[in-house]
């Protein structure tokens, strides 16, 4: 991770070159010594630099927080993304990204475009079996209901506030919870191949109490959704969202503002659930993200 800051700053031919001299000459202590000189050069005197820092990996599914100046246009790709006044921004990849990323940076009409190849992924497969038939493949009655469930939870991940709180640590929504399923995993629902998972599952007692990953403003609350239950959608900033779903209580309501480690409500089996647990989500914008990337649950 540190190395992939490193060269993320040193994005000209020059300082690249500096780098790997650094890196041929010096034993493994001088080497990382040296490297903090640049990081930390490259936050001073950012000019000097394409003063692009970037925490997170550039593999499916992952999520990277960039840091550059304050008052710099970012663009991933053909979107424009929000810079927070202390030059913070945030983006994510997709589970099925196969292209390059290319991310371009203006500041005083001096644009800098560098190119990040993106790492492919595995993903397991995963079988559920014994859902009720019309969880599967829903009754035509419901399609009306399920598209407007949809868009609510779509307008609520549409959310492009100026809030920052993406930049800070997440932490895990249960305690001692054990992991049933995987983000990215191929599902099989009673022998029916399905749309991939896109989130994590958390085994735990009904009842158990549910704490916010991140401070966050909750822009959705749903207390019977027909897929996921009971749902809430938290805000933190830049488009980038949390989902908790199959929830059997739900303590926040619409607009509240919650802190990190605050109890939301309890793991409940409401909705698309075989049994108690809880499922969290991740995304910027539309792009569903690996939850896993900003937990860091071993």
């Amino acid at each position: 991770m540190f190395l992939e800051r490193v060269w993320n700053v040193c994005s000209s031919s020059i300082y690249q070159f500096i780098y790997l001299l650094i890196k041929i000459k010096y034993n493994k202590f001088k080497i990382k010594t040296m490297f903090r000189i640049l990081l930390i050069f490259a936050f001073l005197f950012p000019s000097t630099l394409n003063a692009l820092v970037f925490d997170g990996k550039f593999i499916q599914g992952h999520f990277i927080v960039g840091k550059t100046q304050p008052e710099t246009e970012i663009w991933i790709d053909k979107k424009k993304v929000k810079v927070s006044k202390d030059g913070f921004f945030a983006f994510g990849i997709g589970r099925d990204r196969k292209y390059d990323i290319v991310i371009t940076s203006i500041k005083n009409g001096k644009k800098n475009r560098i190119t990040k190849k993106i790492q492919k992924r595995e993903y397991k497969i995963q079988r559920i079996d014994g859902l009720p038939e019309k969880k599967v493949t829903p009754p035509k009655e419901v399609y009306e209901r399920i598209k407007k469930e949809n868009k609510i939870i779509s307008d609520a991940r549409s959310v492009n506030s100026n809030l920052t709180f993406f930049k800070n640590k997440f932490k895990p929504p249960l305690e001692n919870a054990i992991i049933t399923g995987v983000y990215g995993s191929q599902r099989i629902l009673n022998g029916k191949p399905k749309w991939p998972h896109y989130g994590i599952d958390f085994a735990a007692k009904e009842g158990t109490q549910i704490k916010a990953m991140l401070d966050g403003t909750a822009t959705m609350v749903e207390k019977d959704l027909f897929y996921t239950g009971g749902t809430l959608i938290f805000d933190h900033g830049h488009g980038i969202s949390t989902l908790y779903m199959h929830m059997q209580k739900i303590y926040v309501k619409k607009g509240q503002k919650v802190k990190q480690g605050e109890v939301i409500g309890t793991v409940g089996s409401t909705g698309r659930s075989t049994g108690a647990h809880l499922d969290v989500r991740l995304n910027w914008f539309g792009t569903r993200l690996d939850p896993m990337t900003v937990l860091n649950i071993k």
